[in-house]
């Protein structure tokens, strides 16, 4: 983002947004100078906060009930460029520029199937096998 983002501002942020039940919020990631929609997550107040300061994106794994700083096992991160959020405060956008692919089946965007023509399709192909993604 370029700019230290003081905790002030990491306060009227996390003032602001209206959590659900589980203390999340849904978050779009967009690639910043495309406009191509690379994924759906979920953030907690300490992966809003920890986004905000550090300019890397890292949301709340609900299957690890953990912080998870994208990119951490794949390599492939986000770079917060803009973090925007909508007008009933309940829904996050994140414009970020992401290193290579977003989608742990490894293609570019998790939404890479469409219904064209009344079929599903693969609008989107693998690009890196998920097994060298993610060393075991």
């Amino acid at each position: 983002m370029g700019k230290e983002i003081s905790d002030e501002t990491v306060g009227v942020v996390l003032g602001e947004l209206t959590f659900d039940a589980q203390g999340l919020v849904p978050a779009i990631a967009q690639q910043h100078d495309t406009g191509e929609v690379l994924t759906l997550a979920w953030m907690n107040r300490d992966a809003i906060a920890e986004t905000l300061k550090t300019g890397q994106t890292c949301y709340w794994s609900r299957s690890r009930k953990k912080l998870w700083r994208k990119g951490e096992s794949s390599g492939q991160v986000q770079r917060l460029v803009e973090f925007r959020y909508d007008c009933d405060n309940d829904a996050v956008l994140l414009m970020v520029d992401q290193k290579g692919v977003a989608c742990h089946t490894g293609r570019r965007t998790c939404f890479f199937r469409a219904v064209r023509g009344g079929k599903v399709e693969t609008i989107a192909e693998v690009l890196v096998d998920p097994k060298t993604l993610y060393r075991s």
